[in-house]
């Protein structure tokens, strides 16, 4: 929603942006794009917050361009904004105060690959993907899956992690080290190819999460893991939400290696029944995965169904066929598009919610969010990573219905205010952009806040990159 959105950042002066245009296109010539369709096409697309395109973009096509734009830019105090495949949610690519945004797209090359340290060397713009395409003849796969091709440099950027993050965890624990254009153009190196480093404070998670705003990732190592022998995909329907979060607490706690764990309440089962033409019982359904030997396979899949029946879960049906598993994952990841269909219209919005609680108030914090949407009166189906906690609402609005958008912000601002007061998160995986810098100070305190400002005007004390996202500059 327009209103939500709390930065405020300065534009740059009109002579200084057309004096860095000018060196930019004499040093990118066709490569400098000014089109307004062009600019509009890397500003937020994504759910309601509003497009703020850059004044530019700039297509690179190695390191050196983007040291250039960045030594160009800042020479006349212009911001400067990474895009990846602009695929994140929160407003993390907008340009409130115009700017410059390099398109890393062509940036795709993977460097390097050491399939016997389990880990390669790639460019920003490398999607996940491609690099599982150019992975699979070694055996090796990158088990971070957001759902969306996004590219490995966004996800660095806002610590994404996705359906395996249970088993794998998130782009945090997968990233080994990074290369990044500080703010005079020279390149800071964040670690090694070794496993683990006492080395320094730790840089490479300094910028894992960072959306951009302390500098731009040139080049990325990270882990890779062995494809399993045996992966079976596996459903489960239970008479309530409560009893499928209670499977999911009890199947961790007793140390199942679910590969993939995913809620999908009624409503969204529902909508991926009629969507991706399946014929699921439309009442709250687990989706998961396994990997191993055949036999660890068979054995955690009869160790769940044993859980799910104590949690009141109803028929229990898993497979091993890859392409029975890839119906099935097709239609978890096209769950926005599936509730995008059920009220179509160019004035029907949708917005993704993220939250993220201890996986022991799971239950309460699902269930309480479908009281709210029942009482005020409003269509938001539910899926969740619910392994880890995390769970998103899909809001489908009329931003032209004044009513129904105030019901819609009242909503998400309880969510949050829910999950925050259960020991959770306002975000699991979405990150902060400019949607939710309004909540970081209730989750974190005024003196985490004031650590963050610290941390950018020492890494960027022009304020150029990526300029009003996370924490606003005081």
């Amino acid at each position: 929603m327009a209103t939500t959105i709390s930065s405020k950042v300065t534009r740059p002066e009109p002579a200084a942006l057309k004096s860095a245009i000018d060196a930019l296109a004499a040093r990118f010539g066709n490569r400098l794009v000014t089109s307004q369709a062009v600019r509009e096409q890397h500003g937020h697309t994504t759910t309601w917050l509003p497009n703020q395109p850059p004044d530019a973009v700039v297509m690179a096509q190695e390191t050196a361009d983007i040291q250039d734009v960045v030594r160009i830019c800042a020479q006349h105090r212009v911001p400067v904004i990474a895009f990846g495949t602009g695929t994140s949610l929160e407003g993390q690519v907008n340009a409130p105060g115009g700017g410059v945004c390099i398109d890393l797209r062509d940036m795709n090359q993977v460097l390097e690959v050491h399939a016997e340290d389990l880990d390669c060397v790639i460019q920003p713009g490398v999607t996940r993907k491609a690099l599982n395409e150019h992975l699979r003849d070694q055996g090796l796969f990158f088990p971070i899956d957001p759902g969306a091709d996004a590219s490995l440099g966004g996800m660095t950027s806002t610590r994404a992690s996705g359906t395996n993050a249970v088993r794998y965890g998130t782009m945090r624990e997968n990233v080994l080290a990074l290369k990044v254009v500080r703010g005079d153009g020279e390149i800071i190196t964040t670690g090694t190819r070794a496993k683990k480093s006492s080395a320094g404070y730790d840089l490479t998670h300094l910028f894992v999460g960072a959306e951009g705003t302390l500098g731009i990732i040139s080049e990325l190592t990270i882990r890779l893991r062995g494809i399993p022998e045996t992966i079976a995909a596996a459903a489960c329907s239970f008479d309530s939400v409560r009893g499928a979060c209670q499977a999911t607490i009890l199947a961790i706690q007793t140390g199942i290696p679910v590969a993939r764990i995913e809620l999908l309440n009624a409503a969204q089962v529902k909508a991926c029944n009629s969507y991706s033409k399946l014929s699921l019982p439309e009442t709250p359904l687990l989706l998961l995965e396994f990997h191993g030997s055949e036999v660890e396979v068979a054995e955690q899949s009869k160790n769940f169904r044993d859980i799910a029946a104590e949690c009141g879960g109803g028929d229990f049906s898993w497979t091993t066929k890859p392409e029975d598993r890839t119906k099935l994952w097709q239609a978890r990841h096209d769950a926005y598009w599936s509730v995008k269909a059920l009220r179509p219209g160019d004035r029907i919005g949708v917005v993704a919610t993220d939250v993220c609680v201890p996986i022991s108030r799971l239950a309460d914090c699902v269930t309480e969010t479908e009281d709210d949407l029942e009482r005020l009166n409003l269509l938001s189906p539910i899926v969740g990573h619910v392994g880890d906690g995390n769970f998103h609402c899909s809001l489908v609005c009329d931003i032209d219905n004044k009513d129904e958008m105030a019901r819609g912000e009242e909503f998400m601002h309880r969510l949050v205010e829910r999950a925050q007061a259960m020991g959770g998160t306002c975000t699991g995986e979405h990150g902060i952009g400019q949607g939710k810098q309004k909540y970081l100070k209730a989750e974190l305190g005024p003196e985490a806040l004031d650590a963050m400002r610290a941390l950018k005007h020492a890494l960027d004390p022009q304020n150029i990159f990526n300029p009003g996202k996370i924490v606003p500059v005081a």
